[in-house]
């Protein structure tokens, strides 16, 4: 008990000691209020006098043209990286195209097609700056872009919109973001287009002439034809609408696609002598299964990252929301078709089906109800597995269905929009189309921009891709394409451990 009385008081003592400082630290006159008693000041030392601080000068009032030209830089930055962020998402789908096409080509082929995959967006960069943008977006007549050609330069006051903008750019004024967020924003779509022909053309083209053929693509063809439509060319003055790009990027990917495909032919052993098919198969459906959610995800980009702006917060969670209902229907009934046909649900057309929905809706996707989203996918699901069976019918070699996604689900999602279309169901002004009332008038205008784009896409294509034959040659020898085009090309291998399987 003694012991413990000294601990105790020892404790005490050192506690003491601890504390001295604190309390000598204190003002004097003051006791700490950490101890639990109010702080009392000390009677103030005698000083000399001090003159007092002079009082602020009354700040001048804000005017409501400070206040207005705050809220308007504000909305210019929140803009900005909206246009920005949905613009990497679209960039981000180069990977989703690179894992799904070399997914479903032979592994022999692979570092080919991640070869292609990886160039084509720096060629569509350097085209795009050079001349396309020019083209698609410069001032000019109904057929092209006529100033502002070159790299991207010209006068322009962006983000200054509608009436205040002053410059080359006058078709994309309506968008009040800097003119390089404007610019990267259409790149990255430009892109999407020359990716789409890659897989068309896969395991028996040569690497420099899609290179080639790829600068022609996103320099000359999708600006000129993306003028007519975006550019506030003749289809724009028709009334045609595309809102995202079915027929600006997919389909006009997909016309370029089939050009190809018939210059270059089938890749050997596709089709029997007796006219049946020989399926060749890809070698990583896991490569498939994860560059199709790549491609899923990079849709809410795509789509959403059109509208340009956040100043309609509704317009863009509808958008997002018909966007993902198309493409969840398509997977449903593309499944069950190719279930119903095939005898088991085949994982290709599963994925197939998701991206045939996702580019049936991206013209459509403000213009329509999310119930006409659902039935605009339920169709797309359908017509991509029947365009894969009637195209290898064709002997159309398309070793990744890239015809059947982006051409005919391009060409159905523009008339789409004529058949479903409601006037301003987003804020965002269009006429009704034929199933709600509006008669054939936006159905004959997106046909006629799905038959002009066509015809002139094809055909400039088809005569690009006959000049690279002739010039260059446009397919690998029958020794490298049995070979692989990995060592005919490149000269390695994506997979060199597996030496038996990579020349099946």
């Amino acid at each position: 008990m003694k012991r413990l009385i000294g601990i105790i008081i020892m404790m005490f003592c050192l506690f003491s000691a601890a504390l001295a400082p604190a309390l000598a630290a204190e003002t004097p006159g003051q006791v700490s209020p950490a101890l639990g008693q109010p702080a009392v000041p000390a009677p103030a030392a005698p000083e000399a006098s001090v003159p007092a601080p002079a009082a602020p000068a009354p700040s001048a009032p804000v005017t409501q043209k400070a206040l207005d030209d705050l809220k308007s830089s504000m909305s210019v930055g929140v803009d900005t990286v909206w246009v920005l962020f949905t613009a990497f998402l679209v960039f981000f789908m180069n990977l989703g195209f690179a894992m799904v096409e070399s997914g479903l080509s032979r592994a022999k082929n692979t570092v080919n097609i991640l070869a292609k995959n990886f160039i084509v967006f720096a060629i569509a960069s350097v085209s795009f700056w050079v001349i396309g943008w020019g083209l698609m977006f410069g001032n000019g007549n109904p057929l092209m872009g006529l100033q502002g050609l070159l790299f991207a330069g010209g006068a322009d006051n962006s983000p200054a919109i509608g009436d205040a903008y002053k410059g080359v750019y006058a078709a994309i004024n309506w968008t009040g973001v800097p003119l390089w967020a404007k610019f990267f924003f259409q790149l990255v779509f430009a892109g999407t287009a020359a990716t789409i022909v890659s897989g068309a053309v896969a395991e028996r083209i040569k690497f420099h002439a899609f290179i080639f053929f790829s600068f022609i693509l996103v320099g000359i063809l999708y600006p000129i034809t993306g003028h007519w439509i975006w550019g506030g060319g003749f289809l724009a003055s028709l009334g045609m609408f595309d809102f995202a790009g079915s027929t600006v990027v997919h389909s006009v990917g997909g016309w370029a696609a089939l050009a190809g495909v018939l210059l270059l032919g089938s890749r050997l052993g596709k089709y029997r002598a007796d006219g049946s098919v020989n399926p060749i198969f890809g070698h990583s459906m896991s490569m498939v299964t994860l560059g199709g959610l790549v491609l899923w995800f990079g849709w809410f980009g795509f789509n959403p990252g059109s509208t340009m702006g956040v100043g309609d917060g509704s317009a863009i969670a509808h958008i997002a929301v018909t966007t993902n209902t198309a493409a969840a229907m398509a997977i449903l009934s593309s499944t069950l078709v190719s279930w119903l046909i095939q005898k088991k649900p085949d994982l290709s057309m599963i994925i197939n089906g998701a991206l045939a929905g996702l580019v049936a809706i991206t013209a459509p996707c403000a213009f329509v109800s999310v119930g006409s989203a659902a039935v605009i996918g339920l169709i797309a699901g359908v017509l991509v597995v029947f365009a894969v069976l009637m195209f290898d019918k064709l002997k159309l070699d398309d070793p990744v269905g890239a015809l059947s996604v982006h051409l005919v689900n391009g060409i159905f999602g523009t008339l789409a929009v004529g058949l479903f279309a409601q006037d301003k169901i987003t804020g965002t002004a269009t006429v009704n189309g034929l199933f709600f009332g509006g008669g054939f008038k936006l159905l004959a205008a997106q046909a006629t921009g799905v038959v002009a784009v066509g015809a002139f896409t094809f055909v400039v294509a088809f005569a690009a891709w006959y000049v690279i034959e002739q010039v260059m040659g446009l397919r690998v020898s029958p020794e490298e394409e049995i070979a692989g085009l990995d060592l005919g090309e490149h000269g390695t291998k994506a997979y060199p451990d597996f030496q038996g399987f990579l020349t099946k």
